[in-house]
């Protein structure tokens, strides 16, 4: 069931539209509170009111929908959703989402939304096989965006052919697939470490990076909504504490490495995502250094490596790295890995402009324990935590 979850069901001028009203009612079914888009060309195909009706919820048409004039309600939308279902999604909309256009209500949505969206395709065979349109469906997929492909069936143009959109009952699985997560940690304890550490060397300046702690947020998020008990161990970070999560705080390296040496025996996995400061200043100055100075030194010592010592110590917990490279991103990556003895590390550019640091979006690659590389494009930090939980969860199960 899906109570609790918020699906946005956007509807696109198909010949297919009609069957998003039935779609509709299997989530509501469901017990998922649906909220519907429609572009206007929906509308020639089926009434609003009719989604009104059934869902109980205002239909949007409009991106200056009197009820919600004073609201930047594209943004509120997106940020409620648990997930955005486009069916049926029409080439244009597809060419919208794939090329960042936002010129109605849905595509503006979709543009501004962080969670899962699935599109399920449904038009001519001749559309749909296009190399524009298949160009676009490859894009979507490679900045997560799920597909439900089409099936081969009778079209409105009277032909037998592929573009005809897929069965109700397996979107509403697939809906219900991402939505419902198994509590496949349930039992465990997972430590996970986010943020930035600072390293101050008088009461107001500090040495320090750009860590907004974004990735470890998710991650504990992800972990935490498969049933795990996580404990997150967070430098300062741009971001309120997960509900429900035990949060403890920390500023300094040597405070981070104090607080999971002391869990860490009774913990069945760290995810280090923490950007720990390398090194330290040696002396602290009681009262703020004047600017009167024309120069100052500062002597700086190494801080330990609270992954490598993690590494030394374990005995059959999962340990889980994350490496911020400027150069040979694979090689330094796989050294990281056997040094640290770890189980699989998730390194990425830091030269690469618009993901990594303070970002929402990071481009990753998962190197495992026998030295796999895998590559991924771009991708919301939750999807990256989804897939790096997905594999904690192998790698404990074969453990077991």
């Amino acid at each position: 069931m899906l109570k609790g979850k918020t699906v946005v069901l956007g509807v696109t001028g198909s010949i297919a539209a009609y069957k998003s009203v039935e779609i509709a009612r299997e989530l509501i079914k469901q017990e998922a509170r649906v909220k519907v888009i429609m572009t206007d060309a929906a509308t020639h195909f089926v009434n609003p009111l009719t989604f009104e009706t059934i869902t109980g919820q205002p239909v949007i048409t409009s991106l200056f929908h009197p009820e919600f004039r004073g609201k930047i309600h594209h943004i509120s939308l997106a940020e409620e959703a648990d997930l955005i279902l486009v069916a049926p999604a029409t080439a244009n909309i597809l060419a919208k989402a794939a090329h960042g256009i936002a010129d109605d209500m849905l595509s503006t949505t979709l543009l501004s939304a962080t969670c899962t969206i699935i599109f399920a395709p449904a038009m001519n065979a001749r559309m749909y096989l296009n190399p524009v349109t298949q160009e676009n469906i490859k894009l979507l997929k490679k900045r997560g965006f799920r597909i439900i492909e089409p099936e081969r069936g009778g079209l409105a143009c009277g032909e037998e052919d592929l573009g005809r959109l897929a069965s109700i009952d397996k979107i509403v699985d697939t809906v219900k697939s991402e939505l419902i997560k198994e509590m496949d940690l349930q039992g465990k304890i997972i430590i996970v470490t986010a943020g930035g550490t600072q390293e101050p060397f008088d009461p107001i300046r500090y040495i320090g990076n750009r860590s907004s702690g974004k990735m470890g947020y998710a991650i504990a998020e992800a972990a935490w909504g498969r049933g795990a008990h996580v404990i997150l161990i967070s430098a300062p970070a741009q971001l309120e504490p997960p509900r429900g999560i035990e949060t403890i705080h920390v500023r300094t390296a040597m405070e981070m490495r104090e607080a999971v040496l002391k869990y860490f025996d009774r913990v069945d996995a760290v995810i280090k995502t923490a950007a720990v400061t390398d090194f330290r200043p040696t002396a602290f100055h009681p009262h703020k250094i004047k600017r009167d100075r024309q120069r100052i030194t500062l002597e700086l010592e190494r801080n330990p490596d609270i992954l490598e010592e993690l590494g030394k110590r374990k005995r059959n917990q999962i340990l889980i790295g994350f490496a911020a490279e400027s150069e040979n991103l694979v090689e330094n990556a796989k050294q990281k890995l056997k040094k640290k003895n770890l189980d699989f590390i998730v390194a990425n550019d830091i030269t690469k402009v618009g993901s990594g640091f303070e970002e929402d979006v990071n481009e990753v690659i998962i190197v495992d324990a026998e030295g796999k590389v895998e590559s991924f494009p771009p991708l919301f930090k939750g999807k990256i935590a989804e897939m790096v939980i997905d594999r904690l969860v192998t790698l404990l199960k074969s453990r077991a």
